[in-house]
Formats: C-alpha cells, structure tokens, sequence
C-alpha cells in the first residue's frame, strides 16, 4: 500500500509537471519589435518595393488573437522618390500614420507551441489601412523550433480595396494588386 501512494505520488507529480509544461507553453504570449513587411507591385513600368522592418507584433498563444502595427513612413524604397510618393500621394502618411492588423488564428488549438513542426493556419481578422477598415483571411505558417516561433505570411491587398488611389497619368503602370509578405521571429513576453 505505501508503495502504491509512493508510486501514485510520484505519477500525480509527473501528470501535474506535464499539464504546468503544457499550460505555459499555449498561455504564453509571444512579441516582436521588428517584424518585417514588404509590398511588392510589379507593373510594366518599374518594381514597386518597400520594407518595414520595425512593425510591431503580438500573438497570445492561449487564444489565438494577434496584432500588427507599422508605420508607414518606415517603409523603406530602393529610390527615394518612391518613398516620398508613397508617403504623400498614396498612403498620406501624415494623415494615416499607421497600418493596423487585429485578428486571431482560427485554428490555435492545433499549433502546439511547446512542439517544434511547422503549422498551417489560417487568419481572420481586420486590416486598417488609410483610413478604411476591411475583414481579411489570410493564409499563414507558424514554425516553431529551437530558437522559437515564427510566423510567415503571404497575400494580396487591392489598394481600392483601402481608398487608396493611383492617378490616372500612372493607372497603366502600376497595379491595384500589392502582394504583401510577412516575416516574423517572435520573442515571449514575460508574463
């Protein structure tokens, strides 16, 4: 008998290390001060790209819900004119600051993020960009391995879509359709 409350002793311990591993590793929350986006535009005039690598993100692993902020004057243009149309003419910046992307992985529960693989998921959320509000879904991948997680994401925004206009001079050589990608090595935050 003392050997069974000995053995039921140490097996409760064992049970209950494994539910307090398991519960840290989906309640934590997990940070990134440099998450990187780039657009990217072909059109037969030239290649439209910019890159931000200092957007703001965070995922709670406990219920899926995410975040992204970038400032849009810290996209940065191969040629600084790009930058300067960007900023004034389609983003207007001063008057939009930033981009926002509120959400929640709709498939959480089969991540594990104690477990390294990579994880396909999908997003569901609100892009706020120039002023306009619209629901989005969006394929992603969240790889978790030795050095963390990461996420990756790539999808199309219509700048109509987000009022964004091109003017008429250039209609022809640039397109509506900006393919946007997402690369992120995430931190935990401390609880």
């Amino acid at each position: 008998m003392k050997n069974l409350i000995r053995m039921s002793g140490k097996t409760l311990l064992i049970v209950f290390a494994f539910v307090l591993i398991i519960t840290k590793g989906n309640g934590q929350k997990y940070f990134s001060k440099n998450a990187m986006i780039r657009f990217h535009s072909d059109s037969p005039m030239e290649k439209i790209e910019g890159v931000n690598s200092t957007s703001t993100t965070v995922i709670d692993a406990a219920t899926g819900k995410l975040e992204f902020a970038a400032l849009n004057n810290a996209f940065v243009f191969e040629k600084a004119l790009m930058q300067e149309h960007f900023n004034e003419n389609y983003m207007e910046s001063s008057k939009f600051p930033k981009t926002v992307f509120k959400g929640v992985i709709n498939d959480v529960s089969n991540v594990k993020f104690a477990v390294p693989g990579t994880y396909k998921v999908t997003v569901t959320g609100d892009m706020i960009m120039h002023g306009v509000t619209k629901s989005i879904t969006i394929p992603a991948e969240l790889v978790v391995d030795a050095k963390g997680l990461h996420a990756n994401a790539k999808f199309i925004v219509k700048c109509s879509d987000y009022k964004i206009e091109i003017p008429a001079v250039v209609k022809d050589n640039i397109s509506n359709d900006v393919e946007i990608t997402v690369k992120v090595d995430y931190n935990v935050l401390s609880q």
